[in-house]
């Protein structure tokens, strides 16, 4: 036989009532988190790009994530993780659409000789991931070293985001 105090119950909610007679209930807010947390986190976002190497398109998903699960309980995390979701979504997804695109495009037109011209283009817009990916790993290291990086382009626009 149990007893019924072999274990701890919960707190009982207790709705309050305001000044203007609206019931509420009083939640308490996460605790931020800790430098080193906040550095790791945002280490992760900015590496997810390398996800996209092996599975061509998952690494959105850890930024994604990392941004709704903390965005409340640090802003640098939603900063960062944000930031590394965005770049990604452009820069490496994007241009490496637009490269694919031109590529058919040309692959289709060479037998006219103005589709060689656009191989040139092809070349240049395929680079742009792999700057991506670069770009992506000098993010992180920032951010493990407790440095604020922030994206060309992108990092003014989710800045000016934020402070709305």
């Amino acid at each position: 036989m149990t007893d019924q105090n072999d274990f701890i119950a919960p707190d009982p909610i207790i709705p309050e009532i305001s000044d203007d007679g609206v019931n509420f209930t009083k939640v308490e807010s996460k605790p931020s988190l800790e430098p080193s947390e906040e550095s790791t986190l945002a280490l992760i976002a900015h590496l997810s790009i390398l996800l996209n190497l092996v599975t061509g398109f998952l690494g959105l998903v850890p930024p994604l994530i990392i941004y709704l699960a903390y965005k409340d309980r640090s802003k640098y995390v939603a900063y960062q993780s944000l930031q590394s979701l965005i770049f990604q979504a452009v820069f490496f997804h994007g241009a490496g659409l637009l490269a694919g695109l031109i590529f058919a495009i040309s692959l289709a037109l060479t037998l006219v000789l103005v589709g060689l011209c656009g191989f040139p283009l092809v070349i240049l817009l395929g680079l742009i991931p792999v700057g991506a990916l670069v770009y992506g790993v000098v993010a992180a290291v920032d951010c493990f070293n407790h440095r604020d990086f922030k994206y060309w382009l992108v990092g003014d626009w989710i800045r000016n985001i934020y402070e709305e």
